[in-house]
């Protein structure tokens, strides 16, 4: 009698990302959504100083070309108290830049889980799902999810409204970009859409760039971070 042939299981896919902290607590992102992370000691004086009322989360604007580049306070964007960011992480395909405690480390995900019904209000903006690393819950976040299209409309506008009454740049420590860099990287790989029960299914992002000098520590460490923050 012939034996059935063995079902060959199919390989688990991973997805590469970055471990990050605003205001001590924990967070995750694609490290293929994130272009480059810079120390804020070294951005400063290529920002310009703008204000938008009731939207106190962005403070600052890099120009890059033709683009405005909207520097993010992470605290202020997740409700979190404040605290003294120490990098700027560049958002791929958004006009992003945010302001975060410091990195964690780099890893790997194998799951990405939907939204509880808990998050029920602007947080299902903010992520794309949860994940599991090292027996703690970690919200991924969307890279789009920083800024909205009103947001960006208001943004924009406060922009055209500054220039046109000539408002000169102003210094902001910690959070300025080289506006000549050509945005010349790779494109960025088809992120993962969440899902209940699946295996995570994108192929592992490339390494983001400008790690260099940003404390990245790629190599896995054990970490007791706080729980899922509300």
């Amino acid at each position: 009698m012939r034996l059935p042939a063995p079902t060959k299981s199919q390989p688990v896919r991973t997805e590469q990302i970055i471990l990050f902290r605003v205001s001590g607590q924990l967070f995750a992102v694609s490290s293929a959504s994130v272009k480059e992370v810079r120390s804020v000691d070294t951005l400063s004086g290529a920002a310009k100083e703008i204000a938008q009322a009731g939207l106190r989360k962005v403070r600052h604007i890099v120009q890059r070309g033709e683009h405005s580049l909207y520097v993010v306070n992470g605290a202020m964007h997740f409700g979190l108290p404040p605290y003294a960011p120490a990098l700027v992480f560049v958002l791929r395909h958004t006009r992003t830049a945010l302001l975060v405690d410091g990195i964690e480390k780099m890893t790997t995900m194998t799951r990405l889980q939907a939204l509880p019904q808990a998050f029920c209000n602007d947080e299902r903006d903010w992520y794309r799902g949860v994940t599991a690393i090292d027996q703690t819950v970690v919200p991924v976040v969307k890279p789009e999810g920083f800024l909205t299209p009103d947001e960006l409309f208001l943004l924009d506008s406060s922009l055209q409204s500054n220039e046109a009454a000539g408002a000169a740049p102003l210094g902001f420590k910690g959070a300025g970009l080289d506006p000549t860099i050509a945005d010349d990287s790779p494109s960025e790989p088809t992120l993962l859409e969440s899902s209940s029960d699946v295996p995570v299914n994108s192929d592992p992002g490339a390494a983001p760039f400008g790690f260099k000098g940003a404390g990245l520590d790629p190599t896995p460490s054990t970490i007791n971070p706080p729980s899922l923050p509300r």
